[in-house]
Formats: C-alpha cells, sequence, structure tokens
C-alpha cells in the first residue's frame, strides 16, 4: 500500500522507488501483486509515463484513510504505553477494600491524569475478573482458581469494637468465646467478613447470633456507637473512621485475621495503567505497615 501512494504521488516507478529506498523492479512487483489481487489495473502505462486508472484513484483515497487510521493507532497505542490514556476498571469488596481503593485515586490521578478510572464495589470481583470485566480487583484471599493471579498486600487483625461503657471496654483482650455471649452488630452473612467470622464460628462449634444486621457501614458505626452492642471489624475500617468515642480490643483464643490481595486474570495483558495503580496500592499498604506494624497479622497467624 505504501509503495502504491508512493508512486500516485510522484507518479514516476523510479522516483517513487529511490523515495521508498527500493529498487525499480521490486516496486513494479509490488505495484503488480497488488493488481493481480485486485484484478485491475492501477495505472495505465503509457510508454515511459503513467496515469492513475479510475479504480487506482478509489484505491489511492481508501489507502490514504487506511494508512493515516494506522498511524493514528500506533499513536493511541504508544500514549496509552506511556499512560497518556486509558480506560483502568477496578474492582473492590463493598466496605474498608473499597474505601481504600477509593482513597488512593486522587492520588493516582495526579500521576495519571489521563487514565479514565472505572471503582466497582460488589461482592462477586471474582467472578467479573473471569468474565474479563475488571481489569483488577482487591479482595480478601486466597482464591482457589487457576486462571487468578494473585498479589498478597497484607494480613490484618479484627477487633472487637464497643463503646466505652461496654462490660469489655477497658480489658487488653477477649476470647473469641465471650463475644458470642454479648449483643453484636454485624454485616449481613453474604459480606467476605461475616463470612470469616461464621466459619471461625463454625470451626469452633458455635453459631453467631447478631442482634442487628445491616449492609451499609455507617449505620453500623451508628448503632454501635448509640450503645446497641458491639461488632467485630478489621482493623482497616476501624482506622478509616476512627471514631474517639468507641474502643477496639483485640481478640484472642482464636486471633481472627484476613489476607488482602489483589487478583487479576492470569491471562490477561497488565498494561502500564493497571501496574501503576498496583504499585501505586502497594507503596501505600507499605506505608500502613511501617506505621503500625504491631497490628498486622504475621505470616503464620490466623
Amino acid at each position: 500500500m505504501e509503495c502504491f501512494i508512493a508512486t500516485c504521488e510522484e507518479m514516476h516507478f523510479t522516483r517513487a522507488s529511490v523515495k521508498l529506498g527500493i529498487t525499480q523492479p521490486s516496486l513494479s512487483h509490488q505495484i503488480k501483486t497488488l493488481e493481480d489481487e485486485l484484478g485491475v489495473p492501477l495505472f495505465d502505462r503509457i510508454g515511459k509515463k503513467i496515469a492513475i486508472t479510475e479504480a487506482g484513484h478509489i484505491l489511492y483515497k481508501q489507502s490514504k484513510l487506511a494508512l493515516s487510521n494506522l498511524i493514528n493507532a500506533k499513536e493511541q497505542i504508544e500514549e496509552l504505553l506511556h499512560i497518556e490514556r486509558g480506560t483502568l476498571s477496578i474492582g473492590a469488596l463493598p466496605g474498608e477494600l473499597s474505601q481504600l481503593v477509593s482513597s488512593l485515586l486522587l492520588d493516582f490521578h495526579h500521576k495519571y491524569p489521563k487514565v479514565k478510572i472505572k471503582v466497582f464495589s460488589m461482592e462477586d470481583v471474582v467472578s467479573r475478573i473471569l468474565q474479563n470485566e475488571l481489569d483488577l480487583a482487591i479482595t480478601i484471599l486466597p482464591i482457589e482458581d487457576d486462571r487468578i493471579e494473585t498479589v498478597p498486600l497484607y494480613r490484618e487483625k479484627f477487633y472487637f469494637v464497643a463503646t466505652p461503657e461496654h462490660q469489655y471496654a477497658g480489658r487488653e483482650a477477649v476470647n473469641f468465646q465471650e463475644i458470642l455471649d454479648v449483643p453484636v452488630i454485624m454485616f449481613p452473612e453474604t459480606h467476605r467478613c461475616r463470612q470469616l467470622i461464621d466459619m471461625t464460628c463454625s470451626l469452633a462449634g458455635q453459631k453467631l447470633d447478631p442482634l442487628i444486621e445491616t449492609s451499609t457501614i455507617d449505620s453500623l458505626f451508628g448503632l454501635v456507637r448509640s450503645g446497641g452492642g458491639g461488632t467485630i471489624l478489621s482493623k482497616t475500617l476501624i482506622e478509616m473512621y476512627n471514631y474517639d468515642n468507641l474502643v477496639r480490643i483485640p481478640i484472642q483464643n482464636p486471633t481472627l485475621c484476613r489476607q488482602v490481595g489483589i487478583v487479576y486474570l492470569r491471562d490477561k495483558y497488565m498494561g502500564k495503567a493497571s501496574q501503576g495503580f498496583i504499585d501505586t496500592l502497594t507503596a501505600h499498604v507499605k506505608l500502613l505497615k511501617k506505621d503500625s506494624q504491631q497490628e498486622y497479622c504475621d505470616n503464620e497467624e490466623g
């Protein structure tokens, strides 16, 4: 196609071949191959002169357009590789993990201002990853699926949270069994954190029977702050809200921990925008660990 365009613009085989840096027989062969493929002559050969046929005019116009589109696509891809533009779709479990992602969006936008970001808060992040609807997601590990690649971020503890007037307030720790003996306010059973707690109860031959269940963080904190009961929350969620009128008490026998990580489709190409957000998130987590290392679980805990 480039040979054909050069010949149209030079209207001379020899000059066109010099312009392209190839031999004149090679150029003539390219034009002949193109004519054979289309089944029509593109040039009328009149002695040493040539003239563009009607079919040649049509092909020239479309070829210029096609090459222009290819060049434009190449430039956009190069810009994409340099984080000049693109779209990044991120999923996160509702609650603290969704808020963790949202808290980093401004920093990420400053670094990559032309990347459009979409954040989805949902329970089924893994299925959305498998359907290629998300570039990456933040969720609780492990994920038992060979199609999913995981990047562990941190392991954190859970605490019993209540008002300073609660009967357990002031204690250095509370046994997990004791939590079952007082009114508790929890997320519903579909919530991944609640599932971890329910599994701990099941292993102990017990069943958690919350006084109230609510699906929103604000209502849960509101109920706990009003003295309606205690709750069990992750370190991340507690520190995001950081209410002065609530106390957090370590849980023991057993200690509750969870591992949080990034997941993405193993065979999916991770562009620079995706990798840039992963780098931003991992750097943020490192700072959090440095500030409060004692409150994260050791690898062998939990």
